[in-house]
């Protein structure tokens, strides 16, 4: 008997706790590039890339023979037991990379959020302080530490009772309710009335928010923040996690600025569909945390370190930097096109950085007030029409665009057509 997904969803009701939440009713049966078809043969354009994790396409071809390669050799010793050449060429490569001038050290986990719990532990080693400054709106993992840092209640904080303390939250500026200025006269009242400086580990923040609606860091916010962290000892730390790997335009997002960051954490695009995380740090900090203070039994998987330095090997030979900007601007151009348009649902005006591009689903033409919660509909309607969509936003409703950036501009165009087909009749 064939599976379908209606069979799926019902098993997975069962056997499934409802907190781990799915965008779509799709079970996948394979995937290939910026494709996928599900269990019912169906094919499906993929605008998600696994959140942010598939910049170079599923199953890339030499992603695919790293990762067999190593699969005939040995799957598993730990790092901590017996290590492997793989995870010190990897870091190699990173730290020749690292988005700030002098030498650099790079450790490996599994996750996105143990790369940013990691860089804080790591701030606090060097510092001998506690205190973490995170961005409302801001993304940095699930875990307790992690969903402290995350600059949203629901769902990530509300029902997990007392969380980690000395975690503080600044407004992000977001172009209009929110200015840069409004940002740091926040942070002079929290050095006021909260912590001080001299108390603070480290400053996290993304350079573009990704759960947070694909807003940009100021250059000016972040230049401020390099100082101030210069001033008083504070670890600055670019949460790389979705911005990383050449999405932006650049290989890191923090380059775009010019700002230079102490600890970088990293994720999701790094793996090519691997689970793999890590922290890139100035050495003199990464050293400070003695042995045994870091690591984890999966961190930094043989099978896992194959495959992301594939992918550093296929950003540079398929030029993926410059693929990012040339996909960004056929995103942009579309997007101002349904802007311009009076027949469509109404839409902002594009937002980001290289192909990390999103739009917001306004209540009226023209307008900037957002339609809240509304970009759910737009991404279940989509596909409904073979096209997998994620929304995000501190209202949700935001539409983000995280294509692989191996698809073809034919596959990118039938995609935006379907997002057009969609606006239109929601409109």
């Amino acid at each position: 008997m064939s599976l379908t997904n209606k069979d799926l969803l019902a098993r997975r009701a069962n056997a499934v706790p409802r907190g781990v939440a799915t965008s779509t009713p799709v079970f996948a049966d394979r995937a290939e590039n910026a494709e996928l078809w599900d269990v019912e043969g169906r094919r499906y354009i993929d605008f998600g890339g696994g959140i942010a994790v598939l910049n170079v396409g599923h199953r890339h071809p030499k992603v695919m023979a790293a990762v067999k390669t190593q699969l005939e050799r040995f799957t598993h010793t730990a790092f901590q037991v017996s290590a492997y050449e793989s995870y010190i060429a990897l870091a190699e490569k990173l730290n020749a990379r690292a988005p700030f001038t002098g030498p650099a050290k790079t450790i490996f986990f599994s996750t996105g959020g143990e790369a940013t719990e990691n860089a804080v532990k790591i701030a606090r080693a060097a510092t001998g302080r506690n205190g973490v400054i995170a961005f409302c709106g801001g993304f940095h993992g699930r875990t307790l530490l992690a969903s402290a840092m995350t600059g949203k209640v629901l769902p990530y904080k509300a029902p997990f009772g007392t969380l980690p303390g000395q975690v503080y939250h600044l407004p992000f500026p977001d172009g209009q309710d929110v200015s840069v200025e409004d940002s740091l006269k926040m942070l002079n009242f929290l050095f006021a009335s909260d912590i001080g400086p001299e108390q603070v580990a480290a400053i996290i923040i993304e350079p573009v928010q990704g759960e947070g609606g694909f807003r940009i860091a100021p250059t000016s916010l972040l230049k401020h923040l390099r100082a101030l962290c210069d001033e008083h000892g504070i670890k600055l730390i670019a949460d790389e996690v979705q911005t990383g790997f050449a999405r932006t335009g650049k290989l890191f997002g923090i380059e775009h600025s010019g700002v230079e960051p102490d600890l970088v954490s990293v994720a999701k695009s790094l793996g090519g569909g691997m689970p793999i995380s890590g922290v890139i740090g100035r050495a003199e900090l990464m050293d400070t945390v003695p042995p045994g203070g870091l690591g984890g039994t999966y961190a930094g998987a043989p099978l896992a370190c194959a495959a992301a330095l594939a992918v550093l090997d296929v950003i540079e030979e398929e030029k993926l930097i410059d693929r990012a900007n040339a996909m960004g601007e056929r995103f942009k151009s579309r997007i101002q096109g349904w802007h311009d348009r009076t027949d469509l649902l109404p839409v902002s005006a594009p937002r980001g950085l290289g192909a990390m591009i999103a739009f917001d689903i306004l209540e009226t033409q023209k307008g900037t007030e957002q339609r809240a919660g509304f970009a759910a509909q737009v991404c279940a309607k989509a596909c409904e029409k073979g096209l997998i969509l994620l929304s995000c936003g501190v209202k949700g409703a935001t539409i983000r665009l995280l294509t692989p950036l191996t698809a073809s501009d034919a596959l990118v165009d039938e995609g935006l057509d379907i997002i057009e087909q969609v606006l239109k009749e929601l409109a």
